[in-house]
């Protein structure tokens, strides 16, 4: 392999291999959990030749990218519909699933959050003043996008924003009307050849290439990368890497790479999404996983926010449920910090911060949501916080040590299965 070890011993990381192969079990089953939960589980069978297994079949699965000819086959039968709506005289309508209610969402542990297949609509009329300029928006939109594609070519959302700025208003027009084609012609967001700036940064022990031929070389040093904006053109990809974590925060993944973390347990990727992830970051994520299967685990604040975000990551999202065996990775794994941490670390209370009406809500709002039932132990986690009446950020391990975080408690989690 390219990558020189750098890290600790292999005995370091045997209970991560135990947890990979308990994940590759899974995957051979055709589920998205482990048997017992998802904690680390030791397994007989020969890791490598699962895992071989596993890619065999993974190869032969759709890569989540519709064609281009049943794209342009999709926006014609719709232009089509407009034209039999004009010839009988009708006003022509865009009918789209509703986005924004549970009502459509169904859940499924192996995927995530998926819109229902018959799911309730909203109609964009071009004969009601209150939609007449959506519709007109989306008709402009779904020409570039035809051109787009009919031609090879992309764009990002600023690009189309700028073809007649005072037009759109805003960026946030276009982003949710991408969107809205997306779910309308049930074709993947990547599928339009419409691209997105990506937000996040990877460092660690991967190599790719780009659509352009360009060749990034993450590395385990104080530099990190940003995620490609074409997830879908980066091929060749290469680690040895024994785990994926992501990070929240951006302060928190550069005070990472500040304490060299990735270089003291090396092979590993790090990823941040800064914050609640772009489509790209999740793209990224996505693809690790599916190319790789290695063990993913998830860093953030112990607040109703935080646990949102790793949700987001590991389960989708309501907005995006049109789009989730794209973007989901259920095999995702809670590694800090932990609400029972605080207490198992004895952090003063006083570096604590009081739970605010809006995180109480945002709490509650997460508890009701369908994958917590299949997650006790997440309950149990939330079930403190709410107790406690208080949430944490990561820096409050900063009061044990100024690099607790990365010397102390996450070699610890990583080597002795710490996460749920």
């Amino acid at each position: 392999m390219a990558f020189a070890p750098m890290g600790p011993e292999a005995s370091f990381f045997e209970v991560l291999d135990q947890h990979r192969a308990s994940l590759l079990a899974a995957l051979r089953r055709g589920g998205g959990e482990p048997a017992g939960g998802g904690t680390p589980q030791a397994s007989s069978f020969n890791l490598k030749k699962a895992l071989r297994s596993v890619c065999e079949e993974r190869k032969r699965e759709a890569c989540g990218e519709t064609p281009s000819s049943e794209v342009l086959a999709s926006i014609e039968s719709v232009i089509q519909d407009i034209i039999t709506s004009v010839a009988k005289n009708e006003a022509p309508t865009f009918t789209i699933g509703n986005r924004s209610s549970w009502e459509n969402i169904k859940f499924e542990d192996s995927v995530g959050l998926q819109m229902v297949t018959h799911c309730t609509t909203r109609k964009i009329k071009s004969d009601s003043l209150k939609s007449v300029k959506k519709f007109a928006l989306i008709l402009k939109i779904l020409s570039k996008i035809y051109k787009l594609v009919q031609s090879n070519t992309y764009a990002t959302k600023r690009d189309i924003y700028y073809t007649d700025s005072q037009l759109f208003g805003n960026q946030t027009v276009v982003d949710n009307i991408i969107n809205d084609i997306s779910c309308m012609l049930k074709v993947p967001r990547m599928s339009l050849h419409i691209l997105s700036t990506s937000k996040g940064l990877i460092a660690g022990n991967l190599r790719y290439i780009e659509e352009d031929g360009t060749r990034v070389h993450c590395t385990c040093g104080a530099t990190a990368v940003a995620v490609p904006s074409n997830i879908q053109g980066i091929r060749n990809l290469i680690t040895d890497a024994k785990f994926l974590l992501i990070v929240e925060k951006d302060a928190t993944f550069q005070r990472l790479l500040d304490d060299n973390f990735c270089n003291r347990m090396s092979p590993c990727i790090m990823i941040t999404g800064k914050g609640v992830p772009d489509l790209n970051t999740r793209l990224l994520v996505k693809k690790l996983w599916d190319t790789f299967h290695i063990p993913v685990f998830a860093l953030v604040d112990a607040d109703p926010h935080g646990i949102e975000i790793m949700c987001i990551y590991k389960y989708g999202s309501m907005a995006m449920s049109f789009e989730a065996h794209n973007l989901t990775v259920p095999a995702i794994r809670w590694l800090g910090l932990l609400p029972s941490d605080i207490k198992r670390l004895n952090i003063p209370r006083d570096t604590l911060i009081p739970l605010t009406k809006r995180d109480q809500m945002k709490l509650d709002s997460v508890l009701k949501r369908p994958y917590v039932t299949c997650q006790p132990f997440w309950r149990k986690e939330m079930e403190i916080m709410a107790d406690s009446k208080m949430k944490a950020e990561i820096q409050a391990l900063t009061f044990l040590s100024s690099d607790y975080l990365s010397r102390v408690y996450l070699p610890n989690k990583l080597k002795f299965g710490g996460w749920i």
